[in-house]
C-alpha cells in the first residue's frame, strides 16, 4: 500500500502520530532535543484528552520557536510545527499529517547529497521508488512503518512509532551535523 493510501485510511490517532513522527524526525533542524516532543507523544495515549494536545502543542511551540532563521529545510520544519492543529480532530490532523509527510520527505531530499531522480516527493508517496536517494528512501520507509504499526496495533503501536522516529531523528541529526561541518 502506498503512503498516500495509508494516510487516507488512518484514524485520528494514527494521523496525529504520523504528523508528529515526521516533525519529531526533523526536530534537530529546530534546535530541539530527544525530549522536545515527548509531551505531544504522551497526549496520544488513551488517558489524555484532545484538549491536552492543544495545551502541550503551545508549550512545544514556545520552546522550539526560539530557533533562529535557517535555510529551506529549517523553514519547512518550522512550518510543520506551526501548522500543527490545536484541535486534534481527524479532519484537522489528516491535513497536517499529509503536509508533514510531504515536508519531511522534501527536507530529507534537500539534505541528501545523493540525487533523487523524481521530479517531486509526491511520486515517492504514491509508491514509485526507482532512483530514490538513500535518505529519502529511509524517510519514506519510516513513514510507512509508523502508519502500519498504528493501523495494526492502535495505541500499543505508539511505542514502536516513537522508536522509529527516534532512529530517524538520530540519522537526521548526524546529517545536519555533517553538513554544518562541511559548510563551516
Amino acid at each position: 500500500m502506498s503512503l498516500v493510501e495509508l494516510i487516507a485510511q488512518a484514524d485520528e490517532r494514527g494521523l496525529a502520530a504520523s504528523g508528529l513522527a515526521c516533525l519529531d524526525r526533523c526536530v534537530p533542524l529546530l534546535g530541539g532535543d530527544d525530549e522536545s516532543l515527548r509531551p505531544l507523544w504522551a497526549s496520544l495515549t488513551d488517558g489524555a484528552g484532545a484538549a491536552e494536545w492543544g495545551e502541550r502543542l503551545e508549550q512545544v511551540r514556545a520552546k522550539l520557536d526560539a530557533a533562529g532563521d535557517g535555510d529551506e529545510a529549517v523553514s519547512l520544519a518550522r512550518r510543520m510545527l506551526q501548522a500543527a492543529p490545536a484541535e486534534r480532530s481527524a479532519a484537522a490532523v489528516r491535513v497536517w499529517a499529509d503536509a508533514c509527510s510531504v515536508a519531511s520527505l522534501q527536507i530529507h531530499r534537500l539534505l541528501d547529497p545523493s540525487e533523487d531522480d523524481a521530479s517531486s516527493v509526491s511520486v515517492r508517496r504514491e509508491g514509485r521508488t526507482e532512483g530514490m536517494s538513500p535518505l529519502v528512501a529511509a524517510e519514506l520507509r519510516r513513514q510507512v512503518v509508523v502508519l502500519e504499526v498504528l493501523a495494526g496495533h492502535g495505541q500499543n503501536g505508539l511505542r514502536r512509532a516513537l522508536e522509529v522516529s527516534t532512529e530517524g531523528r538520530r540519522v537526521l541529526r548526524a546529517v545536519v551535523s555533517r553538513r554544518s561541518r562541511h559548510q563551516g
